[in-house]
């Protein structure tokens, strides 16, 4: 069928209403009005200004649907405007595609068909692509990119862009609550070591905030949590906790992170602090142990503006704040700022606004940014690309599939 402006308004209000539990519902709570404005157009009445919301229209969660009686079926895998068409959908196995003939984009989704698998396994992986099984394969292990590098029929793509990997607390779970506890922990981390011994030297020690210096209005005088000892003993102290923490991971959040869990833990237990790290399964690790339990290891894309990172994952809107960090006052201001720095024009106070902000969630929030991680990526010599692959996502920016052509 052909898309209209109802299916565009149905689609972006499956986020907007009062009982959705979609990722993007705090990107989407500025919408005031949505409406259709003749056969072609659409428009969008957002609460305040916003000068970021172009980019956030773009997130993947948003995808156009077709609609009847004004409503969506959001779990009909074969219903939306891409380049390909769903043959098969099994939710945390695979998908195949077919070419879409109706495709509205002139010179996009080159493949007759395309099949995504997901292998959770990192040397299963990487076998894979190393036997000619897949194609295509992301998430590549620093440990193992050498290796890789020396197959010829195999080409390395490594790309420096937003991705972080972080260890969230729950402040909903004790003993998370506690400022003093989450300061101590921030301060108990050797992140350069964490970056040289799981990363391999690929990325840069992260410093509690999700956003690095290659974005517009990142704090450059924000204190550096370095590893320091006798400041998070004093810390540890003062919060009055006693006895293990437990801090989950499995390296489906991301490779290494069971040996960054174990460096975390013997960092720590240099200021006195005794972490029990648990190995979580891999298989439903983002449906039992993320954003459900205290504390675990998590991997975040990371997104364009600012705004848009908050609004995913720290304003207190999000179903993906997986911190929990809201209702302190430093969290009621942090989400103050980023409301009034979507409609600020000035660019010296949006500096100052989000200069702020960063303070505050660097401070209180429940956030351990460790480093960030490059993109790291292996692929037949046999698919092509071209020269420029974006970084603002992996899989040149999530358009491997409609961007790339076997040659």
């Amino acid at each position: 069928k052909t898309l209209t402006p109802e299916d565009v308004i149905a689609s972006i209000n499956y986020h907007r209403a009062e009982d959705s539990k979609s990722a993007a519902k705090g990107l989407v709570t500025q919408v005031a009005d949505i409406r259709k404005d003749g056969d072609n157009q659409v428009v969008i009445e957002l609460e305040g200004a916003n000068a970021d919301f172009p980019y956030i229209m773009s997130d993947y969660h948003l995808m156009i649907q077709a609609s009847a009686d004004g409503a969506i079926d959001a779990q009909a895998a074969d219903n939306g405007t891409g380049g390909y068409m769903v043959e098969v959908f099994e939710p945390g196995v695979r998908a195949t595609f077919t070419r879409n003939p109706n495709y509205y984009k002139e010179g996009r989704a080159h493949f007759d068909a395309v099949q995504l698998l997901s292998i959770l396994d990192v040397t299963a992986r990487q076998n894979a692509v190393m036997n000619g099984d897949v194609d295509y394969s992301g998430d590549i292990d620093p440990k193992t990119v050498a290796l890789l590098g020396r197959v010829p029929t195999l080409d390395i793509i490594e790309t420096t862009g937003t991705q972080h990997y972080t260890f969230p607390m729950r402040l909903n779970v004790e003993p998370f609550g506690n400022y003093d506890l989450r300061m101590a922990l921030k301060l108990a981390i050797k992140r350069q070591e964490l970056v040289d011994k799981i990363l391999l030297g690929h990325g840069a020690p992260g410093n509690d905030v999700p956003v690095n210096a290659s974005m517009p209005f990142f704090n450059t005088e924000l204190p550096v949590h370095d590893f320091d000892p006798e400041r998070a003993a004093e810390h540890y102290k003062k919060s009055g906790h006693s006895g293990p923490i437990q801090l989950s991971a499995a390296d489906a959040a991301f490779a290494g992170a069971v040996d960054a869990a174990q460096l975390i833990a013997a960092s720590a237990a240099e200021a006195g602090i005794e972490i029990e790290v648990v190995r979580e399964p891999s298989d439903g690790y983002w449906s039992n142990v993320w954003n459900k339990k205290g504390w675990c290891a998590c991997y975040w894309s990371g997104r364009p503006t600012q705004d848009w990172m908050y609004a995913s994952a720290y304003t207190n809107d999000t179903e993906w704040n997986d911190t929990a960090w809201k209702d302190t006052e430093a969290a009621n201001k942090f989400n103050d700022l980023v409301v009034a720095a979507r409609s600020e024009t000035d660019e010296a106070s949006r500096k100052t606004q989000y200069w702020e902000a960063q303070e505050l969630l660097q401070n209180d929030g429940g956030a351990i940014v460790s480093m960030f991680a490059n993109y790291i990526a292996a692929h037949s010599k046999q698919l092509a690309h071209d020269d420029a692959v974006a970084a603002n996502w992996a899989n040149d920016g999530n358009k491997a599939q409609e961007r790339w052509w076997f040659s």
